[in-house]
């Protein structure tokens, strides 16, 4: 098993919890996981991206090889498409459907979505309006990370494991929403097909 995935987006939405989330989900099956730091402006509305890598073997670089990555996972839509350049061709995009506009020039949505469209392997979802039904926009990150679940080659109960444990200190109803909004996100993927 080896999974390559590029975590994007902008500081403050989340980056780290999804990180440490699948972290958690890959040693609790007895996986090799490497991390590069995230980088870029990590403070709020900076954009912000990692390599992480996963396997069932001996990891030697943190960094992802252009072409070669299984899974772009994306908090913000134009974000995504900045690391294309990384996926493999058939690697899968997953992406919030919600822009942050943290530039004045921001592309035309229509445009972002016909970019993202143009990839075989892509789901584009509004992951915030999920969340917010839930209760919290806060939770989105969470919501597209459980989109990412059924292509990333780790049994989706150790994703509810490794929520459990980030997130428990917080109180049961933020594990108990954050929870949900995986399954939401998982159930959003599964149900356009993609996860054939």
């Amino acid at each position: 098993m080896k999974s390559d995935i590029i975590l994007a987006g902008v500081g403050g939405q989340g980056i780290l919890s999804i990180a440490a989330t699948i972290g958690m989900a890959a040693l609790h099956n007895d996986l090799h996981i490497k991390q590069a730091e995230v980088h870029g402006m990590s403070q709020r509305g900076g954009a912000v991206q990692s390599n992480l890598r996963i396997s069932s073997n001996p990891i030697a670089s943190d960094l992802i090889p252009e072409a070669s990555a299984n899974l772009i996972l994306s908090v913000e839509p134009m974000e995504s498409l900045r690391y294309l350049p990384y996926l493999a061709e058939d690697g899968w995009l997953v992406t919030n459907s919600n822009p942050y506009r943290n530039i004045p020039d921001y592309p035309d949505m229509e445009v972002l979505e016909k970019q993202i469209a143009s990839h075989p392997n892509n789901v584009l979802l509004d992951a915030d309006s999920i969340a917010s039904d839930l209760g919290s926009k806060k939770v989105s990150n969470m919501v597209i990370l459980g989109a990412a679940t059924p292509f990333i080659e780790i049994p989706y109960e150790h994703f509810e494991i490794g929520i459990r444990e980030i997130f428990g200190r917080k109180g049961n109803q933020i594990v108990q929403m954050n929870l949900e909004a995986l399954r939401r996100g998982k159930e959003f993927s599964e149900g356009r097909g993609k996860a054939g």
